[in-house]
């Protein structure tokens, strides 16, 4: 079957690891689906496997197929977008604290092929009338922003938020449910596109990377790493908190305790999300309409192009591949 994957990670030029061609057709094991994948979008996650970096307490066992997130349908034709978290099929409480959790393309095959394989409990059911080229981005990117925004943050209607970085996936998400669920939304940019992108997606003010804000905010959700962490304290309220879930440039800082002790700050990191928080926010997004920011699409066949965009930084939003 056709495939995008890795044949050997490169961590000084993860571009050149990236392969496009045949690849096995995957197995069916027990308590498994297959899905004909007709939309996936890319994560920087992606990226990370290029250069062989996982989480996991295990390596990648490559050749891997790159890919988290997908929709397309069961072998019955049933139209299924995908939860990318694979965890213990009997685990009652939360999925992100499972130890051994992991995702697609890291101990299985991922999605950017023909096909891919997936536990049951892993495939949603596509809501009627809702495309599956917008159901393609929402496993990891809008997941992740669901939690930190509506789990993580504790914000309420008419409450002040700070996104950083606007372009991305999790920021466009960020922004545009921020702005659904009621929230003054503001963002940083590093340049006019960004700018122009963010108050598109109805961004209230929107802000150059780094500049000092005319007032605080309730609460920061920084994506972004090193190179923002520092504005992000900055820009919080006393008693306010920062979501951080992104080290795109660089997971180490220098924290400063006396800020965060007499302000009394919250700080929380948050990555991925349940699958019961998965079905809240499609839900979410249906009922309000919201139509997810896709920068690119493109056949998968053309793969190179949109993984080089996203390395760039010259994607607005997600970006999609078809089959």
């Amino acid at each position: 079957m056709f495939a995008v994957y890795c044949e050997k990670p490169n961590d000084a030029d993860p571009l050149s690891a990236l392969r496009v061609g045949e690849r096995p057709a995957p197995d069916v094991p027990e308590g498994w689906v297959r899905v004909r994948v007709s939309h996936a979008s890319l994560n920087r996650h992606d990226i990370f496997t290029l250069r062989g970096i996982t989480g996991q307490d295990t390596p990648i066992p490559f050749p891997m197929i790159l890919g988290n997130d997908a929709a397309g349908c069961l072998d019955d034709g049933t139209g299924v977008v995908l939860y990318p978290l694979i965890t213990d099929a009997d685990r009652a409480d939360d999925e992100t604290l499972d130890p051994a959790w992991h995702v697609l393309s890291e101990k299985v095959q991922g999605t950017l092929a023909d096909f891919v394989t997936v536990p049951r409990r892993n495939v949603l059911a596509l809501p009627a009338g809702f495309s599956p080229l917008y159901a393609s981005v929402l496993g990891t990117a809008w997941l992740t922003a669901y939690r930190m925004l509506f789990v993580k943050s504790g914000l309420r209607p008419g409450q002040t938020m700070l996104v950083q970085g606007a372009t991305g996936g999790v920021s466009t998400a960020l922004i545009q449910m921020g702005c659904a669920a009621g929230m003054e939304v503001w963002a940083t940019s590093r340049g006019r596109d960004g700018t122009e992108l963010a108050s598109r997606l109805g961004a209230y003010r929107v802000f150059a990377s780094g500049t000092p804000l005319p007032n605080r905010v309730d609460a920061v959700f920084d994506s972004v790493g090193a190179a923002t962490w520092d504005h992000s304290l900055a820009s919080v309220k006393r008693g306010g908190t920062v979501v951080t879930m992104g080290v795109t440039t660089g997971k180490t800082v220098h924290l400063d305790l006396l800020p965060v002790i007499m302000n009394q700050l919250v700080i929380k990191g948050s990555i991925m999300g349940t699958r019961s928080e998965m079905l809240d926010m499609i839900q979410f997004v249906v009922r309000h309409g919201i139509i997810p920011q896709i920068g690119q699409v493109m056949p998968m066949e053309q793969a190179r192009e949109g993984f080089e965009a996203m390395c760039t930084g010259r994607q607005q939003g997600k970006i999609v591949l078809t089959r």
